[in-house]
């Protein structure tokens, strides 16, 4: 299971702390972080971590190709919910799981259950889904195109539209 850890300046401890706490989780899977918070995490856990560039320089973009690649299988972001400034960068990479299916979690809370369905084993359809093969990149799914559906109308037989047409003959209406 491939797992991005990324956090944001004031959220790096935060972050540190989680994986410590989960480290016995997190060594099983390959960990990727971008630079500074790949370096806090590998210092204080001793996990090994494949560090990206740091976010500022170009290090969410490097998560995106991943993404893109079908190489990544969990985003853990923690971010600063008081920042008001939204972020082109982290809008792309949440915009990228939601298309490809990605599991993320943006605070603490979510990633911890993230991590347990992890443990549980809940997330290996993901090992399913990463069909990359000669390091091609996954195509897109194709967008299906629906038939209108039709009325009930048009779905009867025509022998029994015909039998419902409508008459000038008067029909019987019993004995009175």
């Amino acid at each position: 299971m491939n797992i991005v850890l990324i956090a944001q300046d004031n959220r790096k401890e935060l972050m540190t702390e989680f994986c410590i706490a989960y480290k016995n989780i997190l060594q099983n899977c390959d960990l990727f972080a971008t630079g500074t918070t790949g370096t806090y995490i590998a210092e204080s856990t001793g996990l090994a971590v494949q560090k990206f560039s740091p976010g500022s320089l170009g290090g969410e973009q490097q998560v995106r190709a991943r993404i893109d690649l079908n190489e990544i299988d969990m985003l853990i972001y923690f971010r600063d919910p008081l920042i008001k400034k939204q972020d082109y960068d982290e809008y792309q990479l949440f915009r990228r799981c939601d298309v490809y299916n990605i599991p993320f979690a943006t605070n603490l809370a979510t990633a911890e259950m993230l991590i347990k369905a992890l443990e549980r084993g809940d997330l290996d359809w993901r090992e399913l889904v990463r069909p990359v093969k000669n390091n091609e990149p996954v195509k897109p799914l194709k967008k299906v195109r629906t038939r209108r559906s039709r009325t009930a109308a048009e779905r009867r037989p025509p022998e029994a539209a015909a039998d419902m047409q409508p008459t000038d003959k008067k029909q019987p209406t019993g004995n009175r």
